[in-house]
């Protein structure tokens, strides 16, 4: 009876937090928009639109990152990470770097927050260029921003939309993949991939409370870690936020000049939105005669390449595969903003 209760003592506490987790997630708008009005700060000027926006993205951003490595944590302890690896290995025609670029599309995630669950992949000893794959796919491409491209511009849009965003992330990962890049990973992140804790996982006699403390225990050590580089790189997007010229923008990108898509790309890189939020931007840009390939370069840069989300990857990975990452999807980004606009 003593051992029944102190194995569920750690489940009623989960419990119990899975409900606090969710009530604050689904309380972020009221709390930011609470917290603007409690400092004063007018919401409709430049100050309260990036504080309002730090103050939502932050926590989400956490509370994601807790969420996902406690539950990656867990499931550790059932699926080894050689399996895992076997899954997603992609050994022929990229099938694991196909699987996991279609899983992003399904998981409505902005860039930053797709990084948790990435983090989570190289946990588990997912190829590193199958994770790049997800990390791409999951905020270029998703069910909403295809949804508001078919309302917007019709199916032919979307679908090329959609097929393209798919291979950028697809061939990226592949890329990234076959240049062997593995030691480019932070060692801590190395460390968790390579801990023997993957093959006591396994052990059968592991009880519920026990895998409980091992996600607890993951949770620990990666968000401890990181939340200083989430603060600073929502940070970031929120001074950006606050403060994006829509006409400067516009002016530039309904010329019908080579440097237009690059130059869209770089502008689009600093700033930060998940692809729900730009698409209205996208509308506006389109309405002031912009063209739709370079429009369309602009939010890919925006959400997949955003400077907040290098920032969080900083703490993950080394500079010169960040760089690496950031060239091939560069170069991807730039053939979807020209073949638009060729084609239509």
């Amino acid at each position: 009876m003593n051992a029944r209760g102190t194995s569920a003592r750690p489940l009623a506490a989960t419990a119990v937090a899975a409900v606090a987790w969710w009530l604050a997630y689904t309380h972020l708008a009221a709390f930011s928009g609470a917290a603007v009005r409690l400092s004063g700060v007018d919401a409709n000027t430049h100050l309260g639109s990036a504080l309002d926006f730090f103050v939502f993205e932050s926590p989400k951003v956490i509370l994601l990152l807790a969420l996902i490595v406690f539950v990656m944590g867990v499931i550790h302890t059932f699926v080894s990470p050689e399996r895992t690896r076997s899954l997603l290995s992609g050994r022929r025609l990229g099938i694991g770097n196909v699987m996991a670029a279609s899983l992003g599309v399904v998981t409505p995630f902005c860039s930053c927050s797709a990084v948790p669950l990435f983090i989570g992949f190289l946990q588990a000893g997912v190829p590193l260029g199958v994770t790049f794959s997800f990390l791409i796919s999951a905020p270029m491409v998703n069910e909403v921003a295809l949804t508001l491209l078919f309302g917007m511009l019709g199916w032919k849009v979307a679908g090329l939309y959609l097929a393209l965003g798919l291979t950028v992330a697809i061939v990226a990962g592949l890329v990234i993949g076959r240049l062997g890049m593995e030691n480019y990973v932070e060692d801590w992140v190395r460390a968790l991939q390579n801990s023997p804790s993957g093959g006591a996982a396994l052990d059968e006699s592991m009880t519920w409370a026990d895998r409980i403390r091992a996600g607890l225990a993951h949770d620990r050590e990666i968000v401890g870690k990181v939340w200083p580089y989430i603060l600073l790189g929502v940070g970031v997007g929120a001074g950006i936020h606050g403060y994006v010229p829509q006409n400067f923008m516009a002016a530039f990108m309904g010329k019908n000049v080579w440097w237009a898509v690059p130059a869209a790309v770089l502008i689009g890189v600093p700033m930060y939105s998940n692809a729900a939020g730009i698409i209205p931007v996208v509308q506006a840009l389109l309405a002031k005669g912009a063209a739709l390939g370079t429009v369309l370069a602009f939010m890919m840069s925006v959400i997949a390449l955003s400077a907040p989300e290098m920032i969080i990857l900083r703490k993950v990975l080394k500079p010169r595969l960040i760089a690496v990452f950031a060239g091939v999807v560069t170069v991807g980004i730039l053939l979807v903003g020209y073949v638009f606009n060729a084609v239509l």
